[in-house]
């Protein structure tokens, strides 16, 4: 008997120490896989789908990733996932921060990092290397804040713009975790506003837009169905004779 209740015990003990590691360590996280672009950049891919050009291959330190589903045809672009690796032999435990750039799958995965994010996921630098030479690893996933110290998000004229013909934009340097969900383009002169259409990646566009000082409202996603979305309204204004390549300080933040 004395036995058995030592058993028991130590089988109330095993359950319990699962149950701990199981609710720290995993909450919120989702079960997938990932690779790495073998032939690109040791940061990230200027070409991606969000085309964010030059600033996507260093953005975040070059910790950057195409996604599948996690795209969304372009709503997720700028968006930040914690990102760990599963192989304890060569996994940390916190994994890296990645931000989505470009769109892409391989073989069921719902990342491809860049090299420089795939080897970040190891507890060393030699474990990095022993990951790269994998080259597909399971991980675990989730959404988490980005995070850019003494930044405003930022709006970028893209240089497909035509002044005063057509004007597309982006949008860097987005803290939180919330999506833009719509974007209107406000003459602040005569109070009108025009609804922008997502016409790629990370881009909003408009043709015959407003002329005079613009001031950009954007629609932030809520957290919950009992929630209404919040319209931000950027302090600064884009200057009247804007110009394609420019980039202007939004004056807030998330």
């Amino acid at each position: 008997m004395a036995f058995a209740s030592k058993i028991l015990n130590s089988l109330v003990i095993v359950i319990a120490g699962f149950i701990f590691v199981r609710g720290d360590g995993s909450a919120g996280f989702t079960q997938s896989k990932a690779a790495y672009y073998p032939n690109s950049f040791q940061q990230g891919n200027q070409y991606g789908a969000c085309e964010y050009g030059a600033f996507g291959a260093t953005l975040n330190g070059g910790d950057v990733s195409a996604a599948s589903n996690l795209y969304r045809n372009g709503v997720g672009c700028g968006a930040c996932y914690q990102v760990r690796c599963t192989n304890i032999k060569y996994c940390s435990t916190n994994g890296v921060t990645i931000v989505i750039t470009d769109a892409g799958a391989s073989d069921s995965t719902d990342f491809i990092l860049s090299q420089h994010a795939f080897a970040g996921m190891g507890q060393t630098a030699d474990a990095g290397t022993a990951l790269l030479a994998l080259g597909y690893v399971g991980i675990q996933y989730r959404r988490v804040p980005c995070n850019y110290p003494n930044k405003n998000m930022t709006f970028y004229i893209d240089k497909s713009s035509n002044f005063p013909y057509y004007f597309a934009f982006q949008i860097w340097y987005q803290d939180g975790d919330k999506d833009i969900t719509a974007i209107q383009l406000c003459e602040t002169i005569n109070l009108t506003c025009k609804l922008l259409e997502r016409s790629h990646g990370a881009t909003w566009a408009v043709g015959s837009p407003s002329s005079g000082p613009l001031s950009i409202r954007m629609l932030l996603s809520s957290d919950n169905d009992d929630t209404d979305d919040t319209w931000l309204v950027s302090a600064n204004t884009i200057p009247q004779n804007w110009t394609a390549g420019a980039i202007y300080d939004s004056g807030l933040q998330v």
